[in-house]
């Protein structure tokens, strides 16, 4: 597997710097093309030259759902139709996308939250099991 500052181009390489607390895109060397999740290869130049390349952690809400019955992880997080969570897709200002749980709305009024809504990212820990895992989200600027 090809990689660079001693992480992988893939998923695992991608959440070992979530870890961190740096959100990283790999980017082509030839076609300057991002990705998240990372790629080793570039799907327009077909090289693998490529290199992470950190992001602001800044974007806006691109399509958000709020959850009321939740994963098995999310209601042992403590979410449930009393205390819902949002999820949602957020544009990068540096262009890519993903997906996060979305921090700082008002969750009762779900009809009050607009796609556009300026956010950033944080990092957060949940337990899982007898493991702490950093997990990414965004909240609300």
């Amino acid at each position: 597997m090809i990689e660079a500052q001693g992480h992988e181009f893939n998923s695992h390489g991608f959440y070992k710097y979530i870890d961190e607390h740096k959100l990283m895109a790999s980017r082509c060397k030839t076609s300057d093309e991002l990705y998240m999740p990372p790629r080793p290869i570039c799907s327009i130049s077909h090289t693998t030259d490529m290199e992470w390349v950190e992001m602001s952690g800044k974007g806006t809400l691109s399509a958000f759902t709020v959850i009321t019955v939740g994963t098995t992880r999310m209601v042992a997080a403590g979410y449930d139709r009393k205390n819902p969570y949002c999820t949602g897709i957020v544009k990068l200002v540096e262009g890519p996308s993903i997906s996060a749980q979305i921090f700082g709305l008002d969750l009762s009024k779900p009809e009050r939250i607009k796609v556009g809504t300026l956010v950033h990212a944080i990092y957060f820990e949940r337990e899982e099991g007898d493991k702490k895992r950093t997990y990414l989200g965004f909240e609300v600027d």
